[in-house]
């Protein structure tokens, strides 16, 4: 199935009065998966139970938030791998960089190699 695609417009950004307007594809969601629906496919194509597939899936999250909160990189095989990034006010020395100079945190997700190579096989269609 091909994934859908709206048009939008935009502005040059950083242009007072926005500049040149250009034409552009966004994406389009067609739903969403949740864990009731992705325990039901797993259920499908393996022996575990339900119950099972989920309790995993929630005790996944739990340890992977205690790894994460802890600065290690959690890497879950083809899936591919999560970690933590911070960014800084930046000082003039070394030694005035602490904890108070840290703005905010967040999570970055690098994707394994079975799904970079989905990204190769999609197609797209005008919404």
């Amino acid at each position: 199935m091909a994934i859908k695609f709206n048009v939008i417009e935009k502005t040059q950004p950083g242009v007072t009065g926005g500049g040149i307007k250009k034409f552009y594809a966004s994406a389009k969601n067609q739903g969403e998966a949740n864990i009731g629906e992705l325990t039901r496919s797993i259920e499908k194509i393996s022996t575990v139970s339900g119950a099972d597939i989920r309790a995993v899936l929630y005790a996944l999250v739990d340890v992977i938030s205690q790894d994460l909160s802890q600065g290690r990189i959690v890497r879950l095989g083809d899936l591919g791998y999560m970690r933590v990034s911070i960014s800084s006010e930046g000082k003039d020395t070394a030694a005035e960089v602490n904890a108070a100079s840290i703005k905010g945190a967040r999570f970055i997700f690098t994707p394994g190699v079975l799904l970079k190579s989905t990204l190769k096989t999609l197609t797209f269609q005008k919404a």
